[in-house]
């Protein structure tokens, strides 16, 4: 089993505490700051500044990160993150399922896809990368209200009126928070007939690092709803990849 290493802690430690103070830091302060003995914190930033991560001042010798991480952080974003940490989970779903997989993230009153596996079925659901669903009407913008806290979700169900998109869309505020709240305690959402007609999606969310993400199965209504048990299956054994174990399970 992995175990935790403390130094990489520590070294994660110093850049918070850059990130929280905004300012330039002494070797005995930043010590007192992230909890260890001066000798440590002399030992550990002199690691980072021959590292090119820190610049230390000529005359006050203090301490103050570089460009060097803020690039390479820049360099890893140009490709969505979430995309490449989904691509793999929506290529397993669909590959177990036949059908078309997607991952989303929430953008305002839209769930912004960021991944799409298509299908192998030959009637098969479609979309693109880049394309906004609504949250209220579909699978995954439901686990993704579900995911926020209580009085965010009301907020956001409530900014604009819920518009029709199918015959069973949901277009009343206090149904659509009272599905939501269902959507928590279950921990998955479903829709059928709601973002458009013949359609249906069974989709999961939770946080990667401290950013919310959804993963989606999406196909003709009949089908999904012969297969909701299974796919639900698929996906909770998934889970746990994605998001870490639940809280209290371990």
């Amino acid at each position: 089993m992995p175990t935790t290493v403390p130094a990489t802690l520590r070294t994660l430690a110093v850049f918070e505490t850059f990130a929280r103070e905004q300012r330039e830091l002494s070797n005995a302060e930043l010590a007192r700051l992230i909890g260890l003995p001066e000798s440590s914190t002399s030992d550990l930033l002199h690691t980072l500044h021959e590292a090119g991560y820190l610049l230390r001042t000529v005359r006050s010798r203090r301490f103050y990160p570089t460009r060097r991480l803020l690039e390479l952080a820049r360099q890893s974003a140009e490709r969505d993150p979430l995309a490449t940490f989904g691509a793999e989970a929506i290529a397993t779903l669909s590959e177990r399922t036949g059908e078309t997989a997607i991952c989303g993230r929430p953008d305002g009153a839209r769930v912004q896809v960021v991944g799409v596996q298509e299908g192998s079925h030959p009637l098969r659901y479609m979309l693109r990368p880049g394309e906004r669903l609504a949250l209220h009407a579909s699978a995954m913008g439901k686990a993704l209200l579900a995911l926020m806290p209580p009085a965010e979700t009301r907020r956001l169900i409530r900014a604009r009126p819920l518009r029709q998109l199918a015959s069973r869309t949901i277009t009343d505020a206090d149904a659509l928070e009272a599905e939501v709240e269902a959507v928590r305690e279950r921990g998955w959402a479903w829709v059928a007939d709601e973002a458009g007609e013949g359609v249906a999606a069974i989709a999961i969310a939770g946080l990667v690092g401290d950013e919310p993400l959804a993963v989606s199965l999406a196909g003709p209504t009949g089908r999904l709803e012969g297969s909701r048990r299974a796919y639900l299956t698929i996906l909770e054994e998934i889970r746990p990849l994605l998001f870490g174990p639940a809280p209290g399970s371990g």
